[in-house]
């Protein structure tokens, strides 16, 4: 939020003029006009000139000329969705309100524009052969194949940046090297890079347990290195704290459509018939949040793939909760995907 926002904030009864100094003091253009703590109004020096037109007194208060419906927003929307907002609506600043619609901030389309570096890992799984690739992966990692003229890897990395992740650890196994000489410790492209390697490949799971004792003490995102995808990996971050989730995974929604009618039964009786219906589930995104007393709580180099982790956190009575994703996702595995992606990538921006 914008630093000393609390200073523009007026009560209903104070005068235009105090109103006009506040505004001009403070250099963020507006101020804030709450009343038990509750946003009741906005003013600019739009406002103030009009009532002055209008005949009114500079030392009438300042609910006389304020707009008294303002623009708001939510404190759970993202940076990205306050600045479209703010973008779509031709507007300099946002008051913040919580549910209960007290204010709690002020964001400037500057500080949308300004992104705040947060200290939380990223783990990239990037070890795997690849093989339903082939011949594209015999010399290749599959997450360092281009997709629009570089490496898909460096797309994933790029992404996390403009939501304000540095800390990078890249898990390797097939052909390290190529990896590590293409990013090397992260400098050339602003961030920091730790390598863990996997001697056998131990599943996305175990593959948690190499992770060194350093680690920063904030949820570790993981996630597959051959995905394609705009989600926006702060609004996962945040719902995963906010929900106090132990291990949380992103889901996708799923549809199966079945050409023919499915007759339902008890043994040789028919109860029902569908016509060609379409079911639908939720499958994993291969994108997990994971608390950092989850990963302490692994056995070093134990083979453990992320579904069995979570089932076994369930039954240990953890809370594990699943986040649906509705923004553009593709797990880039087969050829037509490879292919696909080559298009898509386009126009996702990235």
């Amino acid at each position: 939020m914008t630093i000393n926002w609390q200073k523009v904030v007026i009560g209903p009864s104070t005068s235009i003029k105090e109103a006009l100094r506040v505004i001009d003091k403070e250099a963020l253009r507006v101020a804030l006009v709450v009343d038990k703590n509750k946003l009741v109004g906005m003013v600019t020096d739009g406002d103030v000139r009009r009532g002055i037109l209008q005949g009114i007194e500079l030392s009438a208060s300042v609910s006389e000329v304020m707009n008294t419906n303002p623009i708001s927003a939510n404190a759970s929307l993202s940076s990205s969705d306050l600045k479209a907002l703010m973008q779509s609506r031709k507007i300099l600043a946002l008051p913040i309100v919580n549910d209960d619609d007290q204010l709690v901030g002020l964001k400037t389309l500057y500080d949308t524009l300004v992104i705040e570096k947060r200290e939380n890992p990223i783990f990239i799984m990037a070890g795997g052969f690849g093989t339903r690739l082939k011949p594209l992966t015999d010399n290749c990692p599959k997450p360092m194949l281009k997709v629009g003229g570089k490496p898909m890897l460096e797309t994933l990395i790029n992404n996390f940046k403009n939501h304000g992740f540095y800390k990078f650890y890249i898990s390797t196994h097939y052909l390290p090297e190529v990896i590590m000489d293409y990013f090397g410790n992260g400098d050339n492209f602003d961030v920091e890079i730790t390598y863990v390697h996997e001697e056998t490949p131990l599943g996305t799971g175990g593959a948690l347990s190499l992770l060194p004792d350093n680690l920063p003490k904030e949820p570790l995102i993981m996630i597959n290195g051959d995905i394609l995808t705009n989600v926006d990996f702060s609004k996962v971050l945040d719902f995963h704290v906010k929900q106090a989730s132990d291990a949380t995974m992103c889901v996708r929604d799923y549809e199966v459509k079945i050409p023919f009618g499915v007759i339902e039964g008890e043994g040789h009786e028919i109860t029902g018939m569908v016509e060609k219906p379409t079911y639908r589930y939720f499958v994993n995104a291969g994108i997990y949040i994971v608390s950092n007393h989850i990963i302490n709580s692994l056995s070093k180099n134990e083979r453990l793939d992320m579904p069995s982790l979570f089932e076994n956190k369930q039954v240990e009575g953890l809370k594990t909760l699943k986040f649906p994703i509705h923004e553009y996702w593709l797990d880039v595995g087969r050829h037509d995907d490879f292919k696909k992606a080559q298009v898509d990538i386009h126009e996702l921006g990235l």
